[in-house]
């Protein structure tokens, strides 16, 4: 069983639905965004993450918006409350492009259809918001399974796979990217095994992935985040995939916190290590991954532990969410576009240009 992390209801009166990824996998609870605020905070809090899902979630959150407009307000007054929301919901995460990108690509067909047609309706254009929202969730369905299926082939038969924080069909509108990856694996019958970092501070990996993987019936393991050198030590290991939440134009990635780490430890052991992200995870406006911002999160995420404090009062906390793994040590970014081995700034530039086959 592959899941679905959200999913809308209704029509442009509709509301989001989304799993609540905190209570996983204690609870299935499913949360009901019916206005941009309690979207905000799904966001945030991380009942709703991963790159392509946040996008995708942030493109609904416009429909909401629209929502708020009264029966006698203009165009004008819908395209000011479009812009308003847009920056409100990108003020939610930092690091994810995808967010940025969905609301961008919203607000553009939204301002294209009503300067082709000054005489447009708001209900014409809240119609707009939502197909737009709906094309941008089916792309990312499509999108999932393609890159599982560029990308199987990494994983050969009784392979051991080692993948970091949560890029499944919980991080995405569809079955996910670096779960994908091995979903698409699992279809053709392909024995092999996945290790699964715990992902410390928030447990993505052995609270949703390891979830994921055992619903799916594909054999996975889950370990603590300062075992992977000793697995692949061991020759546990065969590759490392993991997703993305901003790729830079030369192919620097930020991911999950750890994930530079599990880069530098598969070139120590000569380990292929694979990005596998969605071509809308590219930001080809920043050039290194040293222009990337990076999320910092409240110090009770690493201080305390399901409630109970694990640090003294007081300590000082660093608590990034992310870090960047150099394009030098990726062996593949696998795309719904291609694989793109060896990553660098032309071979990017080329498979993300227009009129690529």
């Amino acid at each position: 069983m592959i899941v679905q992390a959200l999913k809308w209801i209704g029509d442009t009166d509709g509301f989001l639905e989304l799993i609540d990824q905190r209570q996983l996998p204690g609870q299935f609870v499913k949360l009901q965004c019916r206005d941009t605020e309690t979207l905000f905070d799904a966001i945030k809090t991380l009942a709703v993450r991963g790159a392509p899902a946040i996008g995708v979630s942030a493109a609904y959150g416009l429909v909401l918006a629209m929502q708020k407009l009264a029966a006698g307000n203009n165009l004008e007054r819908g395209l000011k409350v479009l812009a308003e929301s847009c920056e409100y919901l990108a003020s939610s995460r930092p690091t994810a492009v995808n967010l940025f990108w969905a609301l961008d690509r919203v607000r553009t067909k939204a301002e294209e259809i009503a300067s082709a047609q000054p005489e447009t309706k708001l209900q014409t254009l809240r119609q707009a918001v939502l197909d737009e929202a709906n094309a941008i969730c089916r792309e990312d369905m499509d999108m999932c399974r393609q890159i599982g299926q560029n990308g199987q082939k990494y994983i050969k038969e009784d392979a051991g796979i080692l993948t970091h924080c949560n890029a499944g069909a919980l991080a995405t509108a569809g079955q996910g990217t670096a779960l994908s990856v091995m979903f698409e694996a699992h279809k053709k019958g392909r024995k092999f095994k996945v290790y699964a970092d715990e992902t410390r501070p928030l447990l993505q990996g052995a609270r949703l992935t390891a979830w994921e993987l055992k619903q799916a019936g594909i054999d996975v393991v889950v370990v603590c985040d300062n075992m992977a050198g000793w697995l692949m030590k061991q020759g546990l290991i065969s590759a490392v995939i993991t997703g993305a939440d901003r790729i830079a134009a030369n192919g620097d990635t930020a991911n999950k916190i750890g994930t530079y780490g599990l880069s530098i430890l598969a070139k120590e052991h000569g380990i292929p290590f694979y990005i596998a992200a969605p071509s809308s995870t590219f930001d080809l406006s920043i050039k290194s991954g040293a222009e990337i911002p990076i999320e910092q999160r409240a110090a009770d995420e690493v201080t305390t532990f399901a409630g109970t404090r694990t640090a003294p009062d007081g300590v000082d906390v660093y608590n990034p969410a992310f870090d960047i793994t150099e394009s030098q040590d990726i062996a593949a970014i696998i795309t719904e576009k291609g694989v793109i081995e060896n990553p660098n700034t032309e071979s990017i530039r080329e498979l993300l240009r227009p009129n690529h086959a």
